[in-house]
């Protein structure tokens, strides 16, 4: 049976007790979902989807690194948006946070 390494790092919001922030196995890190927390606060950031999206994935950055990876080495990506009229304000801040050839990427439309 592979061995399963839970990743934790205070630099991004703690997880609720029935997940982790990620598992590393077979030398892949599976990371949760991450949202728009401030990691110190414990509080929701303000701003529009701009500053909501670079939060996440500065929380996913720490968890990252923290698993001894990067986002360079992402390859799939899921992006849930409330309202789809934010996406082009996401997928310009999606693009600063990686590098080419980008991720595979799932973008869906969440209630």
């Amino acid at each position: 049976m592979p061995t399963r390494i839970v990743v934790k790092t205070d630099k991004a919001p703690p997880p609720l007790p029935v997940y982790s922030q990620a598992i590393v196995c077979n030398g892949m890190v599976y990371c949760s979902g991450q949202v728009a927390m401030h990691p110190e606060t414990k509080t929701m950031i303000q701003g529009g989807i701009s500053d909501r999206t670079a939060q996440c994935f500065k929380n996913l950055s720490a968890v990252l690194e923290e698993a001894g990876s990067s986002m360079k080495n992402v390859v799939r990506v899921g992006v849930f948006l409330t309202d789809m009229t934010n996406f082009a304000a996401m997928n310009k801040v999606y693009e600063t946070f990686f590098e080419d050839p980008k991720p595979a990427c799932s973008l869906m439309s969440s209630p």
